[in-house]
């Protein structure tokens, strides 16, 4: 993919003495009492904003928080405390700039942060004044922020159209390889894990990656589906009978290119949805009337094992199982740690499968961790996504 890269203006030294604007994702979680609970994304946006100022640049940087209403700021829409952990993360003080869309002061080998974008009239439509407004402050804009990637937003989007310069940051940059090195130029055997509760969540997923991979492992309530449209009893685990049909001409689609959908030949039961029902492994022909499906039995997590530790790339979204709940958690963790041990080139994204590479602790061992829940999905479904169009456009224009 042909994009503008920060990195190399940086050592083009084209960033010196520039206006630098860089939109990034510093949307954390916080308590009642606006104390931060979990820093990541503002660690993962530190290295692009000490490549702008060790290129000389005069350093702006905004990001949305939460939900708010537009043209109204409260005090919990404030980046005041992201403002703080960045200063500290950085050694240096990051002032927070309120009512900046008619101009910053800020001067090279300095930073500062401006205040909660999506307060300003006009972001999330992408109202074109505003985006010229936010283009005229800077020379550079730097696009960083992935999870916002799949948004035409002023801040993401149309100031990409109107800036001077408008470029890709390293987070990005590093999404854009990972995108391509997994679903553009996969090394094979491409093999996709694409778990959840709904079939008609990941519906327009799975048909796209049916085109493309050389297996389509699904679980959850996903895989439940997809046993029924097998003839196989689920008891009353959740499923989707009205798209058993979908389903069907998923399997079919991957059987016309010789690949398959693997469905669970066993599978762990329990009667009620508790952590502490007693869990039961069955065939999964033998699922009685008043069973619960909660996770994959102990040979189909083998068996899926082994394709994985063969892969040549893996693309992984979704836990198999509730693997929340231990006595369920155990097929998540077999595919978690046979990821691990794969020689393959290994993507995973989504909420939930960030929490089970959290649990069992392979961040180090996945090739890729995305940033983005609804970005990494849209590209799974193999959408264009706006932050990539207009970053592609600006490049070859």
């Amino acid at each position: 993919m042909n994009v503008l890269r920060f990195s190399d203006l940086c050592d083009e030294g084209r960033a010196r003495g520039r206006r630098v604007f860089i939109r990034a994702d510093l949307n954390v979680p916080q308590d009642d009492a606006g104390h931060i609970t979990e820093d990541t994304r503002i660690r993962a946006s530190v290295p692009c904003i000490q490549m702008a100022l060790a290129g000389g640049a005069a350093v702006m940087v905004t990001s949305h928080l939460g939900r708010p209403t537009e043209g109204e700021f409260k005090p919990e829409d404030s980046l005041a405390p992201v403002a703080a952990r960045l200063s500290e993360l950085l050694g240096r003080p990051v002032p927070l700039k309120a009512d900046w869309v008619d101009g910053v002061d800020v001067q090279p080998g300095e930073v500062v942060l401006l205040e909660n974008c999506r307060v300003n009239k006009g972001e999330k439509k992408n109202n074109p004044e505003l985006a010229q407004k936010m283009a005229a402050l800077c020379d550079i804009f730097v696009h960083d922020a992935f999870g916002t990637a799949h948004r035409a937003e002023a801040s993401t989007y149309g100031i990409a159209q109107h800036a001077k310069v408008a470029c890709a940051g390293p987070l990005l940059a590093a999404e854009i390889d990972a995108i391509s090195k997994a679903l553009a130029n996969p090394r094979r055997p491409l093999v996709a894990i694409v778990a959840g509760s709904k079939v008609s969540t990941k519906l327009t997923i799975l048909q796209a990656l049916a085109k493309n991979v050389d297996q389509l492992i699904v679980g959850g309530g996903i895989a439940n589906t997809f046993m029924l449209a097998a003839g196989l009893p689920i008891g009353k685990s959740l499923a989707e009978p009205d798209l058993l049909d979908q389903a069907r001409s998923v399997i079919e689609a991957m059987k016309a290119r010789g690949a398959d959908v693997p469905i669970p030949t066993d599978v762990v039961v329990a009667k009620t949805f508790a952590a502490d029902a007693p869990a039961t492994v069955k065939a999964a022909a033998d699922v009685a009337a008043d069973d619960l499906i909660l996770d994959i039995g102990p040979q189909t997590a083998q068996k899926l094992a082994q394709q994985l530790k063969a892969a040549g790339t893996i693309v992984w979204n979704g836990p198999v199982g509730v693997f929340e709940f231990s006595a369920f958690a155990k097929g998540t963790e077999t595919i978690a740690r046979a990821i691990a041990d794969s020689d393959a080139f290994s993507i995973a994204g989504g909420g939930d499968t960030l929490a089970a590479i959290a649990k069992y602790g392979i961040e180090q061992d996945v090739g890729y961790i995305s940033t983005g829940g609804g970005a990494f999905l849209e590209v799974l479904e193999g959408k264009t996504l706006p932050a990539f169009e207009i970053l592609q456009k600006r490049a070859n224009g």
